[in-house]
Order: C-alpha cells, then sequence, then structure tokens
C-alpha cells in the first residue's frame, strides 16, 4: 500500500477562476486589479461587459469620491450593459471610497465592484481589499472582482495585475490601446480594443508603438 507524503496531494490542481477578456487576457476572481490611462473607465465597461456577456446580471458598484467631475456616459454605458445594474456610491471622505470597496468586495453579492480613485492606494490598502475579495469568495458566495481606476501610469503595489487604456481613435472609429503592463502569472502585452456604435468591445494583438493619446476617451 503506497503512502502519499504528507506535504504532498494526489488531487488535481484546479485553475482559479478568472474572467477571459479575449485569449490570452483574464482577470483572477476573488483578487484585486488596476485600471489606469486617460480612457480607464473604458476599461472598466469593457470589464463589465464581459462579465455581462458571461450570464452575470448582479449588480456592479461604482464608487467615486463625491467631488469628481467625470461621470459615466449613460448613452454609452446602456449599449454595453443595462444600466439599471450599476449602484453609484459618493463618499464625502477619500477614506470612505476604499473602505466602502473593501465592504463590498468583502460581502460576495457583486461580481464587479469599481473604485475611482484620484491617487494611488497604499500597500496596506491594496492587502486588505484582497483579503475583502477573498472573503467574499467563501462559502460559496459569488467571487467578486476588485478593480481600482487611477491616474496616467498607475503604480499601485500589490494589485493582481495593471492594465493600461488609452485612446487611439481615427476618425469616426473607437480604438483604445490596451496594455497589460504587469500581472503575477502573464508577461506584458498589447491589444487594439475597438468598438463599433452599437455594439460592443472587440479585442485583437497590437504592436508595441508610443502612445498616442491626442483623441479623447468619451468615457474619460
Amino acid at each position: 500500500m503506497s503512502v502519499t507524503h504528507p506535504l504532498l496531494s494526489r488531487r488535481p490542481l484546479r485553475a482559479a477562476p478568472a474572467l477571459t477578456l479575449t485569449e490570452g487576457a483574464t482577470l483572477s476572481l476573488g483578487r484585486l486589479h488596476e485600471g489606469c490611462g486617460g480612457a480607464r473607465r473604458s476599461f472598466a465597461m469593457l470589464v463589465a461587459a464581459r462579465l455581462a456577456a458571461g450570464g452575470d446580471r448582479g449588480p456592479i458598484w461604482w464608487i467615486a469620491p463625491a467631488w469628481q467631475a467625470e461621470q459615466l456616459h449613460a448613452e454609452g454605458v446602456a449599449e454595453l450593459i443595462g444600466p439599471e445594474r450599476l449602484i453609484f456610491v459618493r463618499p464625502k471622505r477619500a477614506e470612505d471610497v476604499l473602505w466602502t470597496l473593501e465592504e463590498v468586495l468583502r460581502s460576495g453579492t457583486a461580481a464587479l465592484a469599481v473604485a475611482d480613485i484620484p491617487g494611488l492606494p497604499g500597500l496596506t490598502a491594496v492587502r486588505r481589499l484582497h483579503l475583502a475579495a477573498e472573503t467574499g469568495a467563501e462559502g460559496g458566495r459569488l467571487a467578486p472582482l476588485g478593480l481600482i481606476l487611477t491616474p496616467g501610469p498607475g503604480g499601485a503595489q500589490g494589485v493582481e495585475s495593471r492594465w493600461r487604456t488609452e485612446a487611439e481613435h481615427r476618425g469616426q472609429a473607437q480604438r483604445w490601446r490596451l496594455e497589460r503592463m504587469r500581472a503575477r502569472m502573464d508577461p506584458p502585452k498589447l491589444w487594439q480594443m475597438q468598438r463599433a456604435e452599437g455594439e460592443g468591445f472587440t479585442l485583437t494583438p497590437g504592436r508595441s508603438e508610443p502612445h498616442d493619446v491626442r483623441a479623447p476617451c468619451p468615457m474619460s
């Protein structure tokens, strides 16, 4: 009779649950990710649209400070997800933005929770958000995806992955450059993100070229 070493297991390894954006581009559920760049809110809507395409119809929490002027464009959102799914929270204190995100992730009641913040969170805050997302996924509850939106090139420490999105529109064509800047298990990579009027996003592998951010993003 063979004896299994106490530090080993014969159980097959299970892949962590993840959201697929396109082939070779995934976001682990139950973790915190970062979206940055001038079109970071378009990236958040790409994530929301992919969740909806996968059958998720739960609420999407969108948390931003009360003094922030930029808001989502209702008509643009309606073409991607049901706007009735959005729950907006606008705390008056900066520290309450991440506190609200933490509580939503811990509850395990939403597939996606987004915090649009004006700066970078500290490493301790990021670790707390990871723990909250993991807690929300325990006991058979919904595995939430946490997403912080940060300005410029981002740079939050400890996030599971960082994605930068910049507008590269050409005439009437809506195009963006999507760059996976870092991820725990995947190398940096580029995609071109496109969207036709009345349709969702499509992603195709991109080439390494300098950023072109001359055109504004309609969602940022």
